[in-house]
């Protein structure tokens, strides 16, 4: 059985800008650049896996946005994958699905004046494939110690709390 390695607390935070440390709140910052280096680890981790799987040259965004369009095995519209992945550009998605079906792994339809988008046999190959190469490389590691799984689960919830409280603070400097 793994030991639990309890991380110790420091004198001081450690943080990206020293600057926006505040006293009212020095675990935001904290919290801010673990954020961000989990973030790019993600990113990481997202566009190699998917590579591994046979699909390369992907952004980070790319696989997202192929994974969100596989979802549920229902077809999308630019609209609620904007709002599905939080992202105000569409022109971004746009421009990922406009790659993928490119690549053949989207493939778009029209509904009327509704223009929907699925992923293909290909592209859900592909994602079977990085799920495969998901479980083998990051399930397993998470599987060495039991309770992460369950802190996992909590800091989710508590991102997704976050994220409501980034977009408020975002609405109000939007306001000044």
């Amino acid at each position: 059985m793994a030991k639990k390695i309890t991380p110790q607390k420091s004198s001081s935070p450690i943080v990206s800008s020293a600057h926006l440390v505040s006293p009212r709140s020095a675990e935001m910052s904290e919290f801010e650049f673990g954020l961000i280096v989990s973030g790019n680890a993600f990113n990481r981790w997202i566009t190699h896996c998917m590579s591994a799987a046979g699909l390369k040259d992907l952004t980070p965004l790319d696989v997202l946005v192929l994974h969100h369009v596989t979802h549920r095995a229902r077809n999308k519209r630019l609209g609620d994958i904007c709002f599905i992945m939080n992202i105000e550009d569409t022109h971004l998605i746009n421009y990922s699905l406009k790659k993928l079906q490119s690549l053949k792994v989207v493939e778009s339809s029209k509904t009327g004046k509704d223009v929907t988008y699925a992923s293909t046999d290909v592209g859900r190959g592909y994602v079977e494939r990085y799920r495969e190469i998901r479980e083998s490389c990051l399930i397993e590691a998470l599987h060495a110690d039991e309770g992460l799984n369950r802190d996992i689960g909590e800091l989710a919830r508590l991102l997704r709390v976050l994220s409501g409280v980034y977009d408020q603070a975002a609405r109000s400097a939007a306001s000044l």
